[in-house]
């Protein structure tokens, strides 16, 4: 049991300060901040709209997606953590898988004498959807627009010698709001956003069960002259998001962002790059006691997809 304890304890405080993308130590693969564009941006996304990364974001905004997706990342602390995921999204639905794992750690028993390698991962199911008013028939044109949404997630647990399982629900909510201009300055693509995660989980091990902690985030965004989002998130815990992205030109964009963490303030950066459907991220968290971390994402919106194009490419290249 001491095995154990020790074990879970080394492996809380690595996974919080080497993946630096969860405001506290965390538990589980739910607890961190996941996807590459939104942590480029501090971590801000709850009310915002971004592909394949909605899953993740704010799922009631699924219902904006216009066609079909597939994302996956990866970030890496050397000799620690790895962490990634891969989706698939689609108008309304979103289906998505967590893992991270540490590799071997050594064990040690109540008496300081080592023991085998133990291992530490975590792997989830993530089944989002959307519903919007809008799209239901028989609901009256409403004055406000907005959309909820919910996830229903599965996690499995490899704690050293223990392992365990569960269940956890989340909903959400995001509203849409009008545009709005005042000489120059125009907003567009304006919302807010409420999410709720582990609203009920738990996690049965063989002797105890683990609940998940329930966290609300609230957040806003919006867009400044067509080029420059801005968002801002705040969660239950205390934790505050700021980010922005600036696209010069649609297929390239720059992000910063920073958020309140224990040691001190994160500062985040990255990048995008999106062409013909086919989108790269980067993004770059910074350390306090560990080195930063790195993020690299793919994504394939098969609705931005131009086949003829690819086709006619494939054609030149092969003989």
């Amino acid at each position: 049991m001491k095995t154990i304890i020790i074990f879970s304890v080394l492996v809380i405080g690595l996974v919080s300060v080497a993946l630096a993308g969860a405001p506290a130590p965390a538990l589980s693969v739910l607890d961190i901040v996941p996807g590459v564009r939104t942590i480029g941006m501090g971590g801000a996304g709850v009310a915002s709209v971004s592909g394949a990364e909605t899953l993740y974001n704010n799922p009631a905004g699924l219902t904006s997606l216009t066609g079909i997706a597939m994302n996956s990342f990866y970030t890496m602390q050397p000799g620690l953590l790895n962490y990634g995921a891969f989706d698939l999204t689609l108008p309304n639905w979103g289906l998505g898988v967590f893992t991270l794992s540490s590799g071997g750690i050594q064990g040690y028993d109540s008496s300081g004498k080592k023991t085998k390698m133990l291992t530490y991962g975590n792997t989830a199911v993530v089944l989002g959807f959307g519903l919007s008013p809008q799209g239901i028939p028989f609901i009256p044109r409403l004055p406000i627009a907005f959309s909820v949404g919910g996830r229903l997630k599965y996690l499995t647990v490899t704690d050293g010698p223990a392992s365990g399982s569960g269940f956890a629900v989340d909903l959400a909510y995001r509203m849409r709001l009008p545009d709005f201009g005042f000489g120059p300055l125009v907003m567009t693509d304006s919302a807010l956003g409420v999410s709720v995660s582990n609203l009920f989980g738990t996690v049965h091990y063989a002797n105890h069960s683990d609940s998940l902690g329930v966290d609300v985030r609230i957040g806003g965004i919006t867009t400044l002259v067509h080029i420059v989002t801005v968002a801002l998130d705040a969660t239950s815990a205390g934790v505050v998001h700021f980010g922005m992205e600036y696209k010069p030109v649609p297929m390239f964009a720059l992000r910063g962002g920073a958020y309140n963490r224990p040691g001190g303030i994160a500062l985040t950066f990255g990048l995008g790059l999106d062409v013909q459907g086919f989108s790269f991220d980067y993004a770059y968290v910074t350390g306090t006691h560990m080195p930063g971390t790195h993020r690299v994402a793919l994504t394939v919106n098969f609705s931005g997809v131009n086949f003829g194009r690819l086709i006619w490419v494939f054609h030149r290249i092969l003989p």
